[in-house]
């Protein structure tokens, strides 16, 4: 098993917290915390060979419970994204979640969401590298939730330099999950500077529009002709200015996978021109959240790098914003004696 522990803090309530580090053959390096099932530090190789950490953190747990964490690499749920004015209703009662993004619900709540809590962790060895398995059981009610949801989720290093976290559930009463990683990625190395000169391809011809709370209108809308047609490598920032008088401020839209059947498929695909560094997204799920780092605010975070404003971007593979009240999008509510499954992979490679 190539994988070692070592303390990570403790939290406000006296908790002690970990992190575990997983490593490949290849000298891919991989730390997280059980605080929120989050992946602190990510290392790769450059065309160089040279070694750099690519997803933004803090150094200890207290950085992940201050004012400077905007959901930096976390397990974001019981629902992630935005819930139109908190609320969802189940066979005739309705249900009040917390409005932690005005006028909206976002990604799970606001004191117990699924990354403010700490999990169970166990590292194994996977078939195909090592892992750390997280296990959390949010109670009847938490957050607002209906149903005990056990949840496991599952972050595999694999020996052929991919990142997978496998995710299931399952619960006692019928409620919303939809499940995503929340990893802020720079490619040149977290806090190195701006990622307008990434270049991203997304394989989704719609996109879910949205109004100005960023509530999707419940309505699918072809990418072609505008800065959100990115079905090839597009530099991230030869379009943006048109987004950022617009209430996304950027790029914060859900795109609507072209090839979604359930099974594995390529996504997306990420790359820094100057290291080279090279990222893949496949995902069962229907849907991706593009974000560009938009409300980054010059917050310090590890090894007293600065992650200022675009510095990092988001790609959260999930169902499709506001599914528990927009019932004509992919299904997000799980019942008792099913199991919610998902898998999204990251190949890394360099060119």
């Amino acid at each position: 098993m190539n994988s070692t522990v070592q303390p990570f803090g403790t939290t406000k309530d006296g908790t002690a917290v970990s992190l575990y580090e997983l490593k490949n053959k290849n000298g891919l390096v991989a730390r997280l915390t059980n605080f929120g099932a989050t992946i602190v530090q990510l290392h790769l190789p450059d065309k160089a060979g040279q070694m750099a950490d690519v997803i933004q953190g803090f150094d200890d747990v207290s950085g992940y419970q201050s004012d400077a964490n905007q959901y930096f690499g976390c397990t974001v749920g019981r629902v992630a994204n935005r819930t139109a004015k908190g609320e969802f209703t189940i066979e005739d009662k309705a249900y009040s979640l917390a409005i932690n993004n005005e006028p909206n619900h976002l990604h799970g709540g606001k004191d117990r969401s699924l990354d403010k809590v700490v999990w169970q962790a166990e590292p194994v060895s996977a078939k195909d590298g090592p892992a750390i398995v997280f296990t959390y059981t949010s109670p009847d009610m938490e957050e607002g939730y209906p149903g005990n949801l056990q949840i496991k989720v599952t972050y595999t290093l694999t020996e052929t330099d991919e990142l997978r976290i496998d995710y299931e559930a399952t619960t006692d009463k019928l409620t919303p999950v939809n499940l995503t990683n929340h990893a802020y990625w720079n490619l040149a190395g977290a806090g190195s500077g701006s990622i307008l000169d990434h270049v991203v391809q997304i394989a989704a011809a719609r996109y879910t529009p949205t109004d100005d709370t960023l509530i999707p209108l419940g309505t699918l809308r072809s990418v072609i002709g505008s800065v959100l047609d990115l079905q090839k490598p597009t530099r991230i920032g030869a379009g943006i200015a048109h987004l950022t008088p617009t209430a996304a401020l950027g790029y914060d839209h859900n795109f609507a996978l072209d090839k979604y059947d359930g099974s594995l498929q390529f996504a997306a695909r990420l790359q820094d021109p100057s290291s080279g560094r090279t990222m893949e997204i496949l995902t069962t799920e229907p849907g991706l959240q593009f974000y560009s780092g938009n409300f980054l605010k010059g917050d310090t975070g590890k090894a007293g790098k600065v992650y200022g404003h675009r510095y990092a971007l988001c790609l959260e593979a999930q169902k499709y914003p506001d599914g528990a009240n927009q019932r004509n999008f992919p299904n997000v509510f799980l019942a008792p004696g099913e199991t919610y499954r998902q898998t999204t992979v990251h190949r890394f490679s360099v060119e």
